[in-house]
């Protein structure tokens, strides 16, 4: 009814807005932990903080601002998206120092994306078990996307792997060949469908479901022949244009799929 129709847009709303908030915290935080670096890599260079077009306090200020309105917006959703609110907070900011120590940074990043579907199943259910058993779906979606992300992260990456090797930091593509780094992606990617076969499993399962599907894994299969060893000037389409079509195309195919 039209209860049912106002109460779910309020939600889709504050789910929106936390993404929104989220987003903004993670990525101001990540260029201003980074300035530093950025500011020795040719190809960062020219980012706003060490270009000095925003002074660092500015965005730090920024930063602040966006993770109290993530926590605000959280705490208007339920009791445990707000009680898990800072914990989803630590997870995003955290990685930004992970390079630091890890070359596991990849697969942080993947994770920081990965507990969105959780979250949002949180603010939608207000909890993840039913009848004593604990509902899967969404944390086969975390895997999903943990390991997309966290494959995806190990090919951007292959652009600083010199200036990574030369400044100390950690990545899969500076501790490994290049050949090796693209394997690791792959792996992480064979996880990534598996995972979306077995979220299929609890879906109706009709025809633009298989559609969404097949272009999500078609496009990660393609992102692995535009990038290879040998030939790396693809990554700017692989990383940003493949993944973001691979996005909105699952997510079209599941939600027409659980609507018919």
């Amino acid at each position: 009814g039209a209860h049912d129709a106002a109460w779910w847009l309020t939600r889709a709303v504050q789910v929106l807005l936390c993404m929104v908030f989220a987003r903004n915290t993670a990525m101001g935080f990540n260029r201003w932990a980074d300035r530093r670096i950025d500011a020795e890599n040719p190809r960062t260079a020219g980012r706003e903080i060490p270009a000095g077009v925003i002074p660092a306090r500015h965005a730090l200020r920024f930063v602040a601002v966006n993770a109290l309105l993530f926590i605000a917006a959280a705490s208007t959703i339920n009791l445990l998206t707000a009680l898990l609110s800072p914990v989803a907070l630590f997870i995003i900011l955290f990685y930004s120092y992970c390079k630091r120590f890890t070359a596991l940074a990849h697969l942080v990043l993947g994770l920081s994306l990965g507990i969105a579907p959780v979250g949002a199943f949180i603010a939608a259910a207000g909890h993840v078990v039913f009848d004593g058993h604990v509902v899967v779906e969404p944390f086969i979606l975390a895997l999903l996307v943990t390991t997309w992300c966290g494959g995806f992260d190990i090919i951007y990456a292959l652009q600083d792997a010199e200036f990574d090797r030369r400044h100390g930091l950690h990545s899969i593509p500076a501790c490994f060949s290049a050949r090796s780094a693209l394997g690791v992606s792959c792996g992480l990617h064979a996880v990534s469908i598996a995972a979306l076969g077995w979220f299929m499993t609890y879906c109706p399962g009709s025809v633009w479901l298989w559609l969404g599907a097949g272009v999500f894994t078609g496009l990660l299969v393609l992102e692995h022949l535009l990038v290879t060893p040998v030939r790396q000037r693809n990554i700017g389409i692989a990383f940003g244009t493949l993944n973001g079509l691979a996005s909105l195309s699952l997510a079209a195919g599941v939600i027409v799929d659980l609507l018919k």
